[in-house]
């Protein structure tokens, strides 16, 4: 069993920056991929990165050239470095780790209480 925690969030202005954490905790041997997600009010989580094991990141476009998704493996936690931040980026974040196709379909049982972000002037 893997626990996450989000943590980094908060208001910043159009334009601005943050960086969201998400340390592992418990085993992680069965981690082949992990993913960030952002989830609107009303409406299901999006797959806004996803790495896998070899490191290769994968971006939604609506994120592509500002976020940056990383990884520590000495201490197992996971980033997100959110640049240029715009309205529309303003949602609750997410962090989670499984199988490639858990990541990809957002199939998990058990989230953690996200991070809220919130780009305003």
């Amino acid at each position: 069993h893997v626990q996450l925690q989000e943590s980094g969030g908060g208001l910043v202005q159009p334009g601005g920056s943050l960086t969201l954490s998400c340390p592992t905790v418990g085993n992680i041997s069965g981690i082949n991929a992990m993913g960030w997600y952002r989830q609107y009010p009303g409406q299901q989580r999006q797959l806004v990165a996803r790495l896998n094991s070899k490191g290769d990141v994968n971006y939604a476009n609506s994120v592509k050239g500002r976020f940056i998704a990383s990884r520590d493996s000495a201490t197992n936690t996971f980033f997100l470095q959110m640049n240029n931040l715009r309205p529309e980026d303003s949602a609750v974040y997410y962090c989670n780790s499984g199988s490639i196709v858990q990541v990809v379909g957002a199939s998990f049982a058990t989230w953690g209480p996200g991070a809220q972000v919130t780009v305003s002037s």
